[in-house]
């Protein structure tokens, strides 16, 4: 239902119950219109103030519906100021307009509108106003409704932000980073954030001031004591399970109970505090670390409803350090399954190989890319590029099988690749787990030091190899593509298979696509770039060809990249 996803997107910012309880007891008139001024809701005072229902006006057009001049005609939606804030995205306010209300009569209002935005869209306004009839005393009050709302929508705006921007990331730095960068000006002067680590350590990993992020203050570590310990430290008494503290003065007479007390003693004294918040990361059943606020003008302490709010966010913040910490345990995983997996290449008589992994940028997900070199029975060599569709330790895993059933099958096979892959298509559903892969398999025929040599590959929908003669020509083998690993039994028959005869002094290199995916283009642009950056280090070393290769890559990647290169000597 539309109305119940629309009430979904309002208070999924904070804890529905407290939010919602604060609007609806709110002794001011609030509606939330959407970005074409349409009305969405409105509260208990709105309905009295207005005399009309809430289900009555959802959905309508509040300027046609409300607005009038002192006379009760329409006034032109060009002279409306609630439009035009709505029109820039801007807060307004506005003293004498005239409301229509359900009962004919005009209503001299007093407004002021807020943006309401989510991911840097605006969604819409929140509208508080107030019958401005009333006497000098009242406008006193009304004037303080309208502060309080606005910080409330400030808060609700804040805490949305805060899970908006942490949800895009699984690297606990960069959370902490832009952590700071959203409580620092806007709730705090300060924010610092301690987490625990292991052998009960405590570890202050973040301090954030006006200034950006302030090394000096970090990276000390200190025991986190047992309960009933410095019981006089804020911060201690939260990472031992202990409610949120609200520091309305921050004293320092007291001398601190602790190492990791002292810190924190420091740290308020340093930064000049004089009202803090201390609240743990997670819930009471996982605390992960805590998160301390801090304000340093005495004019502006924190209250009640400061905590509510930074308890709110320490709870979002302590499901995405964990979350984070999860995935990072899950990537060093599969990394590590992936490095140990890459036994060392063969070196056969004058061939040289060389092979390069390297996984994702930090911030995204491990894939399931790999390669592989070994001699056959009969004395060939095998070629092996592959890439399990995926992007997490299941990918990872998958990889591993895969590379294990192909040694086996390719090991005493004399025949073409194709063969060879057939039969691990025909497996790969019973014995692994893997949905769907790419991959070239590729036979080098020929004595390992004087040749002839002939390549023999077949591929399974992955990107194709790159021959580089000593000549300075550069040609991509396309032929013998066939269909990705998992497409179906018998979907395409048997695979095509290839063979290019090998000119001394030339190189061959294979590759996953994340060595020629670039963001922001097309697959044809990658291969070019490829290609023409290759030549240019075609009488490298073959080491150095590969590092520079890695090294060339344009930012913006998020793929793991594996790469194997031959090269042929010159008799």
């Amino acid at each position: 239902m539309p109305g119940t996803r629309d009430e979904g997107r309002r208070w999924s910012a904070a804890e529905p119950g407290f939010w919602r309880q604060v609007v609806e007891q709110l002794g001011a008139a609030l509606t939330v219109v959407d970005p074409a001024g349409r009305i969405l809701a409105a509260n208990p005072a709105a309905e009295q103030v207005l005399g009309r229902a809430a289900a009555a006006m959802h959905g309508e057009d509040a300027h046609d519906l409300l607005h009038r001049d002192t006379d009760g005609a329409r006034i032109p939606r060009e002279r409306c100021p609630l439009l035009r804030a709505l029109a820039e995205g801007a807060a307004a306010r506005g003293e004498g307009d005239s409301f229509l209300r359900g009962d004919g009569r005009l209503v001299a209002i007093s407004w002021s509108a807020s943006p309401l935005t989510h991911g840097g869209s605006l969604k819409g306004m929140a509208v508080l106003f107030t019958d401005a009839t009333g006497d000098r005393s009242a406008r006193r009050k009304r004037a303080a409704y309208t502060s309080a709302l606005e910080d409330l929508t400030e808060r609700l705006t804040l805490v949305a932000e805060i899970t908006d921007v942490l949800g895009q990331t699984l690297e606990t730095d960069e959370a902490l980073a832009r952590l700071g960068r959203l409580l620092v000006p806007r709730l705090a002067d300060w924010a610092a954030v301690d987490l625990r680590v292991g052998s009960g350590q405590v570890h202050r990993v973040a301090v954030t001031g006006p200034e950006g992020r302030d090394p000096g203050q970090e990276g000390r570590r200190e025991p986190l004591p047992e309960a009933g310990e410095a019981a006089r430290s804020p911060l201690v008494q939260v990472l031992n399970g202990g409610d949120p503290v609200l520091q309305g003065e921050v004293g320092t007479a007291a001398p601190p109970g602790s190492p990791l007390a002292a810190v924190h003693s420091d740290f308020l004294r340093t930064v000049g505090a004089t009202s803090a918040i201390t609240v743990p990361l997670g819930s009471r059943r996982q605390i992960t670390g805590a998160l301390t606020v801090v304000r340093t003008d005495p004019a502006c302490p924190f209250d009640t409803d400061d905590l509510e709010v930074v308890s709110d966010i320490g709870r979002r913040v302590g499901l995405v350090i964990d979350n984070a910490r999860r995935f990072g345990r899950q990537r060093a995983v599969a990394e590590a399954m992936q490095r140990n997996l890459l036994a060392p290449l063969p070196q056969p008589g004058r061939l040289r190989l060389a092979a390069r992994y390297q996984p994702a940028p930090a911030g995204s997900q491990v894939g399931g890319d790999w390669y592989d070199a070994f001699e056959l029975k009969d004395g060939t060599v095998a070629l092996v590029i592959g890439d399990v569709i995926g992007h997490d330790l299941t990918a990872a895993a998958g990889m591993a099988q895969l590379h294990g059933i192909l040694r086996s099958l390719a090991w005493d096979h004399t025949g073409p690749p194709g063969a060879v892959v057939d039969r691990l298509d025909d497996a790969m559903p019973a014995i692994t787990t893997v949905p769907m892969a790419t991959l070239v398999l590729a036979r080098l025929e020929g004595h390992p030091c004087t040749g002839p040599w002939t390549l023999r590959w077949t591929s399974a929908g992955h990107p194709p190899p790159l021959l580089l003669t000593s000549g300075g020509h550069a040609q991509y083998l396309e032929a013998g593509q066939g269909l990705l690993l998992g497409v179906g039994p018998g979907a395409g028959g048997s695979r095509p298979n290839a063979a290019v005869s090998l000119p001394p002094g030339s190189t061959l290199l294979l590759y996953t696509d994340g060595l020629i995916e670039i963001p922001g283009t097309d697959l044809d642009t990658g291969l070019d770039r490829l290609r023409r950056h290759a030549l240019t280090l075609a009488h490298e070393p073959l080491e150095t060809l590969c590092d520079q290769l890695l090294a060339g890559m344009p930012p913006g990647s998020t793929d793991d990249v594996a790469l194997l290169a031959l090269r042929l000597p010159v008799p």
